[in-house]
């Protein structure tokens, strides 16, 4: 499975590929759940491979770490998953 940071490159650089309505799905610690949200909703800081902000409900942005990204939708289907470990999402 190819690592969401380089997916992530693939999708910002591969203008033939990039062209789409992405989503991604992260996994929120506090309410235990998978929030998805639109590609066009993070920023992503030029220089940084390990996170990308996110604005929150009160206008602040929040920090997300890549590891926390559980899924990615491209058009309405599923593209990509993180693997699960005896029935877990790592």
């Amino acid at each position: 499975m190819q690592p969401i940071d380089k997916l992530l490159d693939r999708i910002r650089w591969d203008k033939s590929f990039g062209d789409a309505a992405f989503e991604i799905g992260y996994y929120d610690r506090v309410a235990a759940i998978i929030v998805r949200r639109p590609l066009a909703d993070l920023l992503f800081e030029p220089g940084n491979k390990n996170s990308f902000l996110l604005m929150d409900e009160e206008g602040v942005y929040q920090r997300i770490p890549l590891h926390r990204v559980r899924e990615v939708s491209r058009d309405g289907a599923l593209i990509w998953q993180r693997p699960r470990v005896s029935g877990i999402l790592r």
